[in-house]
């Protein structure tokens, strides 16, 4: 049986930011805090958790746009020789 179109997901769907944390990954961020204390705090009524959206910046190229260039000259040079 196929599956509709408007239930299929993307490929990198899954590891996308998060607004919404589960339990478990409320509990393992506030222990690295050291604000819960495992035996000690209830897991009910645990406080929230910000949920940080990592970004990454853009990469910049090593000599400016004429690196590129220039590592295609060396390669010629080193084939000739």
């Amino acid at each position: 049986m196929s599956l509709h179109s408007s239930l299929k997901t993307n490929a990198g769907a899954l590891s996308q930011h998060r607004n919404v944390l589960t339990r478990a990954e409320r509990i393992s961020q506030l222990q690295d805090k050291s604000e819960f204390l495992a035996g000690k705090t209830s897991p009910l009524g645990i406080p929230k958790v910000r949920s940080i959206m990592v970004t990454v910046g853009k990469k910049t190229p090593a000599e400016g746009p004429n690196a590129a260039k220039g590592d295609a000259d060396d390669a010629k040079k080193k084939k000739k020789k």
